[in-house]
This record gives structure tokens, C-alpha cells and sequence, in this order.
């Protein structure tokens, strides 16, 4: 099983979710969120396979999420601005965000990882 595995390379996080893959023999491509934002579009399709509400995918504890004031814009904004912006900028997305198309995980918590992504 192949899967994608949207990180940030400068991310604690990420490291630990990309060294579990490796331990673990799954194989992934990997984006950098950064270099490489996802669109609109595809931001919608991983939160509508993800069954998340879209808040989950928001790096809350970020730098550029404070600066822009999202805690209080968030809780009244449309999904399309919502994805907005998301797609407007990597470093407020949660990370990492792993896909296969079908399920999607976002952040790292091995025990989802277990679950999700280790081979049988």
C-alpha cells in the first residue's frame, strides 16, 4: 500500500509520523505542506474522507494561525472560506496529513497509525 504523507520537514511531528512509516515498511510519497500547499479542492476531498470536521485540519497551535486571529473567525466562517485558507498557506494546516485515497489521518497518534496504515 502506497500512501501520501503531506509533511512539514522542520516538524517534530512529522519526523515521528515519517520515522513510524519507515519502521513500519509502508510506503509513501511524500509533500511538503509548505512547498506545496494542497488547493482548495483537494483540501475538501481529504476532510470529506477524513470524516473530520474541517477544524481538525487547522494547525491551532501555529504561529500564523494566532497572527491571523482564526480561533474567533473560524467558529463563524463557511466551509469555502474555511478552505480558503487552508489553501492559502501550509503552515495552518495540522500536520502531518497521511492519505490513501480512501482513509485519511491527520496529525500523528501511533495508535491511529496502527490502525490505519501498518500492513498486515
Amino acid at each position: 500500500m502506497s500512501v501520501t504523507f503531506y509533511w512539514y520537514p522542520n516538524c517534530g511531528t512529522c519526523k515521528k509520523a515519517k520515522k513510524w512509516l519507515d519502521a513500519n515498511q509502508v510506503e509513501y510519497n511524500q509533500v511538503n505542506l509548505v512547498d506545496n500547499t494542497p488547493s482548495k479542492e483537494e483540501l475538501g476531498e481529504l476532510i470529506e474522507a477524513s470524516g473530520l470536521p474541517i477544524k481538525k485540519f487547522f494547525n491551532t497551535s501555529g504561529k500564523k494561525y494566532r497572527e491571523l486571529g482564526l480561533k474567533d473567525k473560524l467558529k463563524d466562517a463557511e466551509e469555502d472560506e474555511a478552505l480558503e485558507w487552508l489553501s492559502s498557506d501550509g503552515m495552518l494546516i495540522k500536520r502531518p496529513i497521511v492519505t490513501n485515497g480512501e482513509k485519511v489521518s491527520v496529525g500523528f497518534k501511533e495508535e491511529e497509525f496502527e490502525s490505519k496504515w501498518k500492513q498486515a
